[in-house]
């Protein structure tokens, strides 16, 4: 009796789990994103009689940004659901991101997608640290791919005197953006600093002066 009992909630929970996976997926068509409805881990559906081409379209990757007011040495611009309201339900997105000679996309992750970038222009070194704390990393130019992994800390480094772009897609309609130097050091409200210090074997002289340069949002 009790094999039977454990065999039908076994059944039971496998049935529910191919069930939740399978209501991932659209039940439609499409799902236009309603920007100005109610947001619940997505977006609602904008009324289909509003539908236009315009939901589906997005000229904002065309030309490249400008880099020269960021501190960085670069500019990204998104092309996600927030864009392209057509994207929602459809779990991909694409972002362009522009470089200046030296500049530096810093360590971040997305914590909802993985990442590959296509070299428009110029030569990159770029790399990922997986969760042994080792480096992947390789120089790559245009017209080369190159993979990060869902939610592992990546960067892209433009070394050279001259600028460069890529192209990104992403496994999410909002991939997400987690800076590690902003994260940590311009978080609102702040970690305290004796905590930064003894994380990072330094004074809290120096988190101090680190987190000037990282001011918090709002």
């Amino acid at each position: 009796m009790a094999t039977s009992m454990i065999h039908l909630f076994v059944t039971v929970l496998l049935v529910a789990a191919h069930t939740a996976f399978a209501e991932t997926n659209m039940l439609q068509d499409l799902c236009v994103a309603d920007l100005k409805g109610a947001k619940v881990n997505g977006y609602a559906c904008k009324d289909p009689s509003q539908i236009t081409p315009e939901d589906f379209y997005y000229i904002g990757l065309a030309a490249a940004a400008d880099t020269s007011n960021t501190a960085m040495g670069s500019a990204i611009t998104a092309g996600n659901v927030e864009k392209i309201p057509g994207l929602n339900m459809m779990g991909t997105s694409m972002s362009r991101i522009d470089y200046a000679p030296g500049g530096l996309n810093p360590p971040h992750l997305h914590p909802r997608a993985s990442e590959a970038i296509f070299v428009l222009e110029g030569r990159l070194f770029v790399g990922f640290l997986t969760t042994t704390g080792k480096l992947i990393s390789k120089h790559i130019n245009k017209g080369d791919v190159f993979v990060f992994p869902r939610a592992l800390l990546h960067f892209q480094q433009n070394p050279n005197n001259a600028p460069a772009s890529v192209i990104a897609a992403f496994d999410s309609q909002n991939p997400g953006t987690q800076s590690v130097g902003q994260s940590l050091f311009g978080a609102n409200p702040p970690i305290p600093d004796d905590l930064l210090a003894k994380a990072f074997g330094v004074e809290p002289q120096v988190i101090q002066k680190v987190k000037g340069k990282f001011p918090a949002k709002k």
